[in-house]
């Protein structure tokens, strides 16, 4: 069954692309047709495109791995932070940081900076200093929080990161080329498909072609983390259940010995003649 179907799409205008004379001649196969000058891209292969995607981030998701969400563009903001913030990933939202992929050893600096701050401020280090001190590092950590603040949880490079415009976020797009990470992207006609291993033939300007595609993909997301988080569930049952059965083989050992014992016994009470006999036929 498709997580989306052409009629959700279309009421949400994910089939509009932009003037034919901005167009991007790669991205021909997706489109359907031209229209006042306008391309329209084919709905039927967005659905495909994300049934496909949506089953490869229901994978990675149920691996236990992150997939790191950007759009810094105005319309996209608020819902990807909301998408992505539902399914528990990081999400980079203000201006992309150069390099936050190439060199992230430094970008988890900055975030351990962030960390350092807001320990000093608890522990009451920073009681001391002067007004203007004081105001400085407060300051200093509202603009790490507000460029880092989402991927403070993401301790090592994400497996996947997923791109809303693809000629927006040029940069993120090369460095996670650069290392082999896979990108998801919706793509536009003015776009470039070709650096991206999971293209989304739509709209990247409207919010809701925006919402419907990003609802497809974090639901997808949310069912490979159950599916992990179930999986756990049975593998801790099992171990469990197998500790059991360990602990209780020693027990039923000695109660078989202890049974046999008695049942000795019981045969040299009800046979005491036969058992001198074999006595002193053995001496």
């Amino acid at each position: 069954m498709s997580r989306t179907n052409f009629d959700q799409l279309l009421q949400a205008g994910c089939h509009f692309g932009h003037l034919r004379r901005k167009w991007n001649p790669s991205m021909a196969p997706y489109i359907f047709m031209e229209r006042n000058g306008i391309h329209i891209i084919d709905l039927h292969k967005t659905v495909a495109k994300i049934d496909e995607a949506a089953d490869a981030l229901k994978q990675i998701a149920k691996s236990g791995k992150k997939i790191l969400f950007v759009a810094t563009k105005k319309q996209a903001k608020d819902i990807v932070a909301e998408k992505a913030a539902s399914v528990n990933m990081p999400y980079v939202i203000e201006r992309w940081p150069g390099g936050m992929l190439t060199n992230f050893p430094t970008i988890r600096k900055a975030v351990k900076k962030m960390t350092t701050i807001d320990k000093l401020m608890n522990d009451g280090t920073f009681s001391n200093l002067s007004k203007r001190e004081l105001l400085q590092i407060t300051r200093q950590r509202a603009k790490l929080e507000k460029n880092l603040g989402s991927i403070a949880d993401l301790s090592r490079l994400p497996n996947a990161i997923f791109v809303v415009d693809v000629m927006k976020e040029a940069i993120a797009v090369r460095e996670a080329n650069r290392l082999g990470i896979p990108v998801f992207a919706i793509v536009d006609t003015n776009s470039e498909p070709k650096n991206i291993d999971f293209v989304i033939p739509a709209n990247d300007d409207a919010k809701d072609s925006v919402e419907v595609i990003l609802s497809a993909c974090c639901a997808a997301i949310a069912e490979g983390l159950e599916e992990r988080k179930a999986e756990k569930a049975d593998e801790k049952a099992a171990a469990e259940q197998a500790e059991e059965a360990a602990e209780s083989r020693p027990r039923r050992a000695r109660k078989s010995r202890k049974e046999a014992e008695a049942r000795a016994e019981e045969n040299v009470e009800e046979n005491p003649t036969q058992t001198e006999e074999t006595e002193a036929a053995e001496a």
